[in-house]
């Protein structure tokens, strides 16, 4: 069953890069139950990510959030604080679907400070600007600011706009 599992979890990757995200959905909650049956609780978490990911695509958020809720447990009681990030930001893009505001920030923020504590600056960035835009709909403009120097702080190699843009943002905050 591992291996129906693993042909199940390429196949939605597949679907997913063509953007048949339906095709892309049945595959990774086929293997995630796949693993799940077979004892294997990281591949299930990794792929109930991946059906995360694919369901917020297909414009279907409450789902997207049921299926990644519990993976970033599952990531730490393992160690692996890369994926544990990465579900906690899976469940903050979806509670920001939902219009959860409040809590997809403080979600985003336990995965940027994951990712800078294992030095992933990139994806670090990627969240902090989430977490930017979040504050930005919500007319915090002073926050926005912080939180966008903030992310391009987490650039190490800023290209000469960033560091136009850290420049500028020093002087409104």
């Amino acid at each position: 069953m591992v291996k129906d599992a693993l042909a199940l979890s390429e196949k939605g990757k597949e679907a997913f890069q063509k953007g048949d995200f339906e095709k892309a959905i049945q595959s990774f909650s086929d293997a995630a139950k796949n693993y799940a049956t077979e004892n294997k609780p990281l591949s299930a978490a990794e792929e109930r990510n991946n059906l995360s990911v694919a369901l917020l695509q297909a414009e279907k958020a409450e789902e997207a959030l049921e299926a990644a809720e519990g993976t970033d447990a599952v990531f730490a009681e393992a160690g692996d604080k890369l994926k544990q990030a990465m579900a906690l930001g899976n469940q903050a893009a979806a509670l920001d679907e939902l219009g959860d505001l409040d809590k997809a920030i403080a979600l985003y923020q336990q995965s940027a400070s994951l990712f800078a504590e294992i030095g992933e600056g990139d994806y670090q960035e990627t969240v902090l600007k989430s977490i930017a835009a979040i504050e930005l709909r919500s007319g915090k403009l002073q926050n926005t600011a912080q939180t966008m120097l903030a992310s391009l702080g987490a650039n190490k190699n800023p290209n000469l706009f960033q560091r136009f843009l850290k420049f500028i943002l020093r002087i409104v905050r």
